[in-house]
């Protein structure tokens, strides 16, 4: 993409009411503009970034053996009613009446409506395990929305639900989520930790979130340090098997590492006090196992393998995905801007050319771009009529992990400059070699090589 032809409104101010980090950049680089309180529009490169961090979910959901779909956002009263939850959801639900003067409501969560979709469905064990999951836009009528997309009141989120004939099936789907939500933030470059945390309105007495460390976290935190070691890195994974699944978790569950609500004192204090750590944590996802709080009331049964009917054990397991945006600035940001890990980068590199109008400059900027795109790579083109300076710092606000620049001085001896985002380290070489030199950062994210093979396809290729 040239510069020139995108649409990114970056501003140079910082708008008044943006109080941390990732709203005050996303703002800045033009990745969203408020459209009321706590609902945003999605500008260009904030969907990018929003449809990468969707294809990785979708990516290990798929590899996992989960189902996607899609339910609406507007859901019957009369589902919710069945459950309990209409009346004791609270004041975020957004309830609503259609013009035949029905009771409706824009969904916060799901569960209500995916087990209608079972229990019409499904009468036999034999049709178990069963995972399906969608990512929909979903509202919570906060009460004080703030911090952007952290805490805004529609918001974009993957929320799935296991169908199985018994508590240990059941078990077995709540680790294999962990597990699978495990490699999703690896490969988004995010540290998320899971902690025991409260089930809240959702419910059941088994649940995780994934916290991702930071100053401006809405959570109070608790954990042992040992913690932060643990990697998953390019470890292979069967996920029919029980044991394997279990132990993974068994793995990164065993460290101490709570929130605030379910912090036991006592066992903190029995961590090396060199080991004790507290911090705040942003929320990116959370996984809940809460048996036939839902199948028992709503007669979601199966016939099981004795003839008998019974309800059928669930859970829940949602990853809020416009939210991880928010998260990732926060944990990938200097005081000149975004610094996005190369997993979920908008464009792949950045061509800054220093002098723009210079017939060799040019035609090395176009030369780099082109070799760029026939790897596969997205590089976008700073062709503008301004100054370097003004170039440079766009290239920072946004953040893309690395930067060529050409200018005519260098082309005179035959190199051009590639510059690290992160480390701010520069190296001069050939146009060829940087180019070569991308393109190997690339290939693990590109060609699945630190992932199984189904992840060198788009989720649309399995569909």
């Amino acid at each position: 993409m040239r510069l020139s032809r995108y649409f990114l409104p970056v501003l140079k101010e910082t708008p008044s009411e943006a109080q941390i980090a990732s709203h005050r950049l996303m703002l800045r680089a033009g990745m969203i503009k408020q459209a009321s309180a706590g609902i945003y529009s999605w500008l260009p490169m904030g969907f990018k970034v929003l449809k990468k961090l969707e294809a990785i979910v979708h990516e290990e959901q798929i590899r996992a053996g989960h189902i996607p779909m899609l339910m609406p956002t507007l859901q019957s009263a009369d589902l919710w009613r069945e459950s309990g939850r209409y009346d004791a959801y609270g004041p975020e639900m957004l309830r609503i009446r259609d013009r035949h003067d029905r009771d409706m409501l824009y969904g916060p969560t799901n569960e209500e409506m995916i087990t209608d979709i079972f229990r019409s469905h499904v009468g036999s064990y034999k049709d178990l395990p069963l995972t399906l999951y969608h990512i929909q836009w979903k509202f919570r009528d906060e009460v004080r929305p703030r911090f952007g997309v952290m805490r805004g009141r529609e918001f974009y989120m993957k929320d799935g639900y296991n169908f199985d004939i018994d508590y240990d099936s059941a078990i077995h789907a709540y680790n294999r989520h962990m597990v699978s939500y495990l490699r999703t933030y690896e490969r988004m470059g995010l540290k998320a930790i899971p902690m025991r945390a409260d089930s809240g309105p959702i419910g059941g007495d088994d649940t995780h979130e994934f916290l991702v460390l930071a100053d401006t976290g809405e959570s109070e935190v608790f954990y042992d340090s040992a913690i932060l070691d643990l990697t998953f890195g390019d470890r292979r994974v069967n996920y029919d098997d029980r044991a394997e699944c279990a132990q993974i978790v068994k793995e990164w569950t065993t460290p101490y590492a709570r929130t605030d609500e379910t912090h036991d004192a006592a066992l903190y204090d029995a961590i090396p006090e060199a080991r004790r750590r507290s911090s705040r944590g942003i929320e990116v996802g959370q996984i809940f196992y809460f048996g036939t709080k839902y199948s028992e009331p709503m007669g979601a049964t199966v016939v099981n393998d004795k003839g008998e009917r019974v309800p059928v054990h669930m859970g829940s397991h949602g990853i809020g995905v416009s939210r991880l945006v928010g998260a990732l600035i926060e944990a990938n940001h200097d005081d000149r801007g975004i610094i996005w890990p190369e997993g979920v980068t908008p464009f792949h590199c950045g061509i800054v050319n220093l002098k723009q109008g210079d017939a060799e400059a040019d035609a090395a900027c176009k030369g780099i771009y082109k070799a760029l795109s026939d790897k596969g790579l997205e590089p976008l083109y700073d062709d503008r009529e301004e100054r370097a300076g003004a170039k440079f710092a766009t290239m920072d606000l946004i953040g893309l992990p690395w930067r060529i620049t050409v200018g005519p001085r260098g082309l005179k001896t035959g190199v051009v400059e590639l510059t690290s985002r992160r480390t701010g380290d520069s190296e001069e070489m050939s146009p060829e070699a940087a180019v070569a030199r991308v393109a190997e950062i690339y290939a693990p994210h590109r060609t699945g090589s630190h992932w199984e093979p189904m992840a060198k396809s788009s989720f649309h290729t399995w569909l």
